[in-house]
């Protein structure tokens, strides 16, 4: 009765807009699980360019067509193609088919080895996840536009497990960080574009260029062995349907910039003004800036967040599609908190003011262009451009109230004062050919080849430190360097490629039996290089700027001439880094009534050569050449219980490959002064994984899961702040072996779920984490102490970035069939973890003169986003981002030996604000 009036109201509204024309109307059924609708499944009329996907109730229409006699194809991933012919539609009538669709013997084959579906849904993404043998877990499209999510660093927090974190936006998964991750594009690995990271800032992606983000976190042979914690894959969008013309409007404030004194005076560098339409274009060699170029900040106009966007695609023939979506985001940041740094448990640096400026702009495109042979040949071509300014100003001291270096007599009466002014520039091209072709009804051949282009630039850093009282302002004299700007260059230059051929032996109706053989290889290299100009006067208070919001007019080529300034260049730094990773594969995958086997070995052989020239290296000079060449074995297995429940079981080993910035010993200094170092003496860690899972389908967009997983790692790579006076933060083997253990709980409930009333739904995921590691300590062959990672009695310490509790959650309340309204409330929470492990401050005294962990705190974020669909084409979005407005706080125990207590001490805290936004999108 309900198909039956659901197809009347089709019948109805096509009548009404058809004229001389008819329609094809009906409803996709999934035969294999109880006959329930079938969403997003393609509809094509065959030998044309027209055609539709099917709605999330299964229904389609293909209206305003011609009369005729028409063959229809039906078709969706991991399910029987289906061909009617002859389908006559006649003018001012409609034709109406509705068609039950199956799963194919070959689709658990397909799905094993690799989905090539348009996952844009949660219920096709569960779909998949069901199907799937490895643990993976996914989130789409539609779910992103529902949280209101606009990058897919936001994207992979929504994942059960998953933390950001806010000071530097680095993604935890099971509490193990960056080194430990591998982030891929479609499958092909990706370059980072920051010195201090091996994975690129998932937040360059905006999600109109996502159509799923897929977290592995189980491996399999055919997935890179260097990653412990998982595999992050983002696959791009493609076209569905025949045609697409989409803009998108947006616009949002931060509360934390709508204060009166900081609105009107929002700063951006000087190096602003050779930005013209999000691109950056460098006017004059930095040696020439020094007098040529301003050193005060300038002023922003109007920070007000703002977002453009257009996507286009179209369907040429039945055979080839083609997709564009570009765009471009601004957005401004305003931070006021509070820093300090503790060396050997006494205060060393404090800055109550800090503040900082930011302003960036993405600038974004992707081009697909899918060429479909037919049902055994598809082959694609993915190009994509990011393009990101992120200009920040930071400063401290303004109050007079800072200590920043110690180069002044307390009798002086001179505060200090630091500004910090720095324009990044990414530039990132990725482009990618990805072919699938079914040579044989048991033999499928795909590859993929990739080139990666990634300049990543700080090219006109400016820099000043001062002494100031209300008299007087005086330039920092210690070193020569205090007032200086300076270039750095990242340049990687990457080829990567995959070969994966499937025989299938044995392809029946119950037992099938896969085998994949393959290769994957890359080649990547780094150039990189950094220099620093500075200015010194000849003598102190040669010159005094009239105040520290006037620095350009002293530093003029006159008082360059007359003596009373000088420069000062250092050589520059320089390092060149290359990684070869070639690997080959063989994985066996079994199915035998409910039980389903996947088995395999990869060989992975990795080089990673540095070579270096940098000023803080004993000789400057030097090279490392690090060969790792091991045998890497999985295991997954499921067993279906029934139609609705899995048991899977995992087990295998991977590696953590030490990277080119981990071990290059080029300092790289932050806004704050804090300053990181490489260590060429690291070396990879090996892991092992263990994962148990319990999942329940209890519909087609219901989920109940229970994880628990274990995880050992031998020789584990930890960032530590190093021994002695500099106050460096360098990286090291710190432990021989290291533990995190866990559980994960998973729910995803339709509270009311039916036609006539609102759809309420609640999607929670709750992880709970033990984890520790050794902190060693190091012989010599003598059995002299050359080194110790423990201080204050501890030998064993946390893991660096797990937090004990992470909990994501979403309420989802959705009103009416037609031009819907939509409320989604959703929250995370991550309890507090290791920012940087502690360490001895001096190797003989390491209970006294120490430097404790630094903790970063726990803290609450909650989004309330409304949509309402106004008609067909255009509908409208307010969103509350951060509405609680947490304060990030990052503290460290100090104790220092003249008194012997213990306190907490806050090392740095700020807020972001709150994000008040509308979005308009109009569909042609």
């Amino acid at each position: 009765m309900k198909i039956t009036f659901q197809l009347f109201l089709l019948f109805f509204s096509t009548l009404i807009y058809a004229q001389e024309s008819g329609a094809i109307v009906g409803k996709l059924t999934d035969s294999d699980y109880n006959n329930e609708p079938l969403p997003f499944a393609n509809v094509v009329l065959k030998g044309t360019s027209i055609g539709v996907t099917s709605a999330m109730d299964g229904f389609y229409k293909i209206e305003n067509l011609k009369p005729g006699v028409y063959t229809v194809v039906y078709s969706f991933i991991g399910y029987n193609s289906v061909e009617i012919p002859n389908v006559t539609v006649n003018a001012k009538e409609i034709t109406s088919l509705n068609v039950p669709m199956s799963a194919s013997a070959a689709a658990l084959e397909e799905v094993v080895v690799k989905t090539t579906t348009r996952r844009v849904s949660e219920v096709a993404l569960l779909l998949d996840q069901k199907k799937a043998v490895e643990i993976r877990e996914s989130i789409g499209a539609e779910q992103l536009q529902k949280l209101g999510v606009s990058d897919a660093a936001a994207a992979t927090s929504k994942i059960s497990g998953i933390t950001k974190s806010e000071g530097n936006d680095a993604i935890f998964v099971r509490g193990l960080g960056d080194r430990y991750l591998y982030t891929t594009l479609n499958g092909l690995p990706i370059p980072s574009d920051n010195i201090e990271r091996k994975n690129i800032n998932l937040n360059l992606f905006p999600t109109r260029l996502i159509e799923s983000i897929e977290v592995s976190k189980t491996t399999s042979p055919n997935i890179s062995a260097d990653q412990a914690a998982g595999n992050i894959d983002i696959k791009t969008g493609q076209l569905s349907g025949s045609k697409l013309l989409t803009l998108g409007v947006s616009g949002s404030v931060n509360t934390n910039i709508m204060k009166e004194d900081v609105f009107k005076n929002f700063k951006v560098s000087p190096n602003f003004k050779d930005v013209s339409l999000g691109f950056y274009k460098k006017s004059m060699p930095t040696y020439q800036a020094i007098t040529k170029q301003s050193w005060d900040p300038d002023p922003a106009e109007f920070p007000i967040n703002n977002s453009y966007s257009l996507s286009a695609g179209t369907r040429i023939g039945n055979k080839l599609s083609v997709l564009l979506t570009a765009g471009q985001t601004t957005d401004y940041e305003y931070k006021e908190g509070v820093f300090k740094q503790y060396r050997s448990n006494f205060l060393d640096d404090i800055i109550p003011d800090a503040i900082s400026w930011k302003k960036e702009i993405a600038t974004s495109g992707l081009f697909n262009l899918r060429f479909r042979a037919n049902d055994r040949h598809n082959i694609q071509l993915n190009t994509l451009l990011i393009n990101k300014i992120e200009d920040e100003v930071f400063e401290g001291g303004r109050s007079g109230e800072a200590i920043i270096y110690e180069e002044t007599d307390p009798q002086e009466g001179l505060s200090q004062f630091v500004r910090d002014q720095n324009l990044k520039q990414t530039l990132l091209s990725v482009t990618q050919f990805i072919a699938e072709h079914s040579l044989h009804e048991k033999y499928d051949l795909n590859w993929a080849a990739g080139y990666n282009f990634l300049n990543a630039d700080e090219p006109n850093r400016i820099r000043n430190e001062l002494n100031f009282n209300e008299n007087l302002v005086q330039l920092g004299r210690n070193g020569g360097f205090q007032q200086r700007k300076s270039v750095q260059k990242i340049e990687d230059i990457e080829y990567n490629g995959r070969l994966d051929n499937l025989l299938k032996i044995i392809n029946g109706d119950e037992d099938i039996f896969n085998i994949n053989i393959g290769g994957t290889f890359r080649n990547k290299t780094r150039d990189f290089g950094s220099q620093f100009y500075g200015v010194e006067e000849t003598v102190t208070n040669a010159v005094n700027p009239p105040s520290i919001d006037e620095m350009s007019g002293i530093f003029t080529q006159q008082n360059f001439n007359n003596g009373l300034l000088k420069r000062n260049t250092l050589p520059p730094d320089i390092y060149f880094g290359t990684h070869n990773s070639i690997a080959g594969y063989a994985n066996v995958t079994g199915v035998r009534g409910k039980i389903t086997v996947q088995a395999g070995l990869r060989f992975q052989s990795d080089n990673i050569d540095v070579n270096w020239d940098v000023n803080n290296f004993p000789g400057r000079k030097g090279s490392t050449e690090k060969e790792y060449r091991r045998v890497f074995p999985s295991v997954n297995l499921k067993y279906a219980l029934n139609q609705k429940q899995n048991i899977r079981f995992a087990n295998s080993y991977t590696t953590t490959l030490p990277e080119f910035k981990e071990i290059a010993p080029f300092e790289y200094v932050s806004p704050i002064g804090q300053v990181t170092r490489g260590n060429p003496e690291i070396e990879a860690s090996l892991n092992r994984n263990f994962d148990l899972k319990w999942e329940y389908f209890p519909t087609k967009d219901q989920l109940l899961s229970l994880t628990g997983f274990y995880k050992q790692i031998e020789n584990p790579i930890n960032k530590v702040l190093d021994r002695g006076a500099a106050g460096v933060f360098s990286y090291f083997n710190a432990g021989n072996q290291a533990e995190v253990y866990g559980l994960e709980m998973e729910g995803r409930v339709n509270i009311l779920s039916s036609d006539e009333n609102p759809l309420l739904k609640l999607n929670v995921n709750v992880a709970r984490m033990w984890h520790k590691q050794d902190l060693k300590e190091v012989f010599n062959e003598a059995g002299n102490l050359i080194r110790t990672f423990r201080y204050k009695g501890l030998t064993e310490t946390g893991l660096q970035g797990a937090a004990n509790w992470i909990i994501n959650g979403s309420l989802n309340f959705r009103k009416g069939s037609q031009n819907p309204f939509e409320a989604t409330i959703s929250g995370n929470y991550s309890s507090e973890k290791i920012y940087a492990l502690g360490s001895p401050a001096f190797q003989t005294s390491g209970d006294v003169n120490y430097n404790d962990a630094i903790i970063e705190k726990g803290y609450i974020t909650l989004d309330l986003i409304l949509s309402k669909e106004i008609s067909q084409n255009f509908k409208i979005g307010i969103s509350a981002k951060n509405i609680l407005n947490p304060e990030i706080e990052r503290t460290q125990l100090i104790k220092p030996s003249t008194t012997q207590i213990e306190t907490e001490e806050t090392v740095l805290s700020y807020t972001q604000g709150a994000l008040l936004g509308i979005n308009l999108n109009y569909n042609f």
